[in-house]
């Protein structure tokens, strides 16, 4: 996915807010989502839309992210962590505060792997999610 320049000194993207790799994270979650409903189904964009949303709502992201957990290295545990434990005042409508908080970290998580260039194990990591 190289379609928009990044960050080109990885040792910046490190220094960013757990927040903004949540920003850029979400974004990059949700392509992917998409993309992958469009190669496997022939529904309208309104069936794609709530199909994704399956994918994309916070306790969707909350489930991945324990399910996918004990394949992270420790450094991407400690992105997590860090995604996890950040101030947020914001929380979704039709979430909770504790799904909310995890789905940040796995955004966080998603956005890091992207901003640092590390595309295999962004690819990997977001193949776990829809298997």
């Amino acid at each position: 996915m190289e379609f928009i320049e990044r960050n080109k000194d990885i040792s910046d993207a490190k220094m960013l807010s757990p927040l903004v790799w949540a920003y850029v994270g979400d974004s990059v979650y949700e392509l992917f989502i998409r993309t992958h409903l469009i190669n496997n189904s022939n529904a309208k964009p309104h069936k794609l839309h709530i199909e994704s949303i399956k994918y994309v709502k916070a306790k969707a992201q909350a489930d991945i992210l324990k399910k996918i957990t004990d394949n992270l290295t420790e450094d991407e545990k400690d992105v997590v962590r860090r995604g996890r434990n950040t101030e947020n005042h914001h929380v979704a409508k039709n979430s909770n505060v504790a799904d909310y908080s995890q789905s940040t970290a796995f955004e966080a998580l998603i956005g890091y792997l992207y901003l640092t260039k590390q595309d295999e194990r962004l690819e990997e990591i977001l193949n776990m999610c829809i298997d």
